[in-house]
């Protein structure tokens, strides 16, 4: 039985070929898209999510989530992403249009209608799940986990030590780290690691219309280049549900600083106990590099 799943996310080009191993790997059945302002606005994430289906055929519900973090007004990732989020590929027009709930409605109502707990992927700000949580508490028993691309156990990749999703609204992801759900964290430790060759990317173009689309999107795509390889950093997200054994977790207790002058957004991962709390995240340290490398090959190759 393949697993039922969510995705909420701020599309985005790494965030694109998460949404192809979403719907192509047969070991997910992704039910529903959430949206949230990010990398882009939400306007623009939610309209990148429905082209993607649109250009793929696919009959999943979106829903247009938060447009600014909790407490703080966004800082985006458009210099990395282009002004739309996904420059490089021109989509055709669609007439698609988003559900008429926002995002921590549509979460609840998927959470509550699932025959069983339904796990939850998040690989943009934390925001829609903070609502969620604070709104509607008792979803939290239908989450049979929540895999986050987000934080870091070492250094940063938006201020020298806070990673992008989470700095972008570290009130949200307190929340969430807070909570009680289990966490399975993928951060920087591994999504730096996660690095597609020049040599595979090149083939893209061959392989497939997806292949096409991405090399297109990753020709426009500043984490890192085409010449030196790029980081799947959303990927790996999608790539721990079904390849678990590429990773390697150790359970650790997270904290989310929020009020540091310096240093806000930074996950504190306390890899050796120092403070004595019992752990509330699965941690992310290490990556099977090929395996993951062969994982994204087998996928894509899934796609039309």
């Amino acid at each position: 039985m393949p697993l039922p799943f969510i995705l909420d996310t701020d599309p985005g080009i790494d965030d694109a070929a998460a949404i192809a191993a979403a719907l192509f790997a047969p070991e997910l059945k992704l039910q529903l898209i959430t949206t949230v302002a990010g990398n882009v606005s939400v306007e623009k994430t939610t309209r990148n999510a429905l082209q993607l289906l649109h250009f793929w055929q696919a009959d999943v519900p979106v829903a247009q989530g938060a447009a600014t973090p909790l407490l703080r007004p966004l800082r985006d990732a458009a210099y990395v992403h282009g002004e739309s989020g996904m420059e490089g590929y021109d989509f055709v027009d669609h007439q698609r249009q988003p559900l008429a709930k926002p995002a921590f409605i549509a979460l609840r109502d998927a959470l509550m209608s699932a025959p069983e707990p339904l796990t939850l992927v998040a690989i943009g700000p934390l925001t829609n799940i903070a609502l969620l949580l604070t709104q509607y508490p008792e979803c939290k028993f239908n989450i049979r986990r929540l895999v986050i691309m987000g934080g870091s156990a070492g250094r940063g990749n938006f201020t020298p030590n806070a990673e992008f999703n989470i700095a972008v609204d570290p009130e949200a992801a307190e929340r969430v780290f807070q909570s009680g759900i289990e966490i399975v964290m993928c951060g920087l430790d591994v999504t730096n690691q996660a690095l597609l060759t020049p040599e595979y990317l090149a083939t893209l173009p061959e392989v497939n219309r997806t292949g096409k689309m991405l090399h297109s999107l990753f020709s426009h795509y500043r984490s890192g280049s085409m010449g030196s390889g790029l980081r799947m950093h959303d990927l790996c997200a999608i790539a721990w549900l079904v390849r678990p054994e590429l990773f390697t977790l150790k359970p650790c207790f997270v904290a989310v600083e929020t009020q540091g002058a310096w240093t806000s957004g930074t996950t504190v991962v306390d890899i050796e106990n120092r403070f004595e709390r019992p752990a509330n995240a699965q941690v992310a340290l290490d990556l099977d590099v090929d395996g993951f490398r062969q994982w994204v090959a087998e996928v894509i190759a899934l796609a039309p």
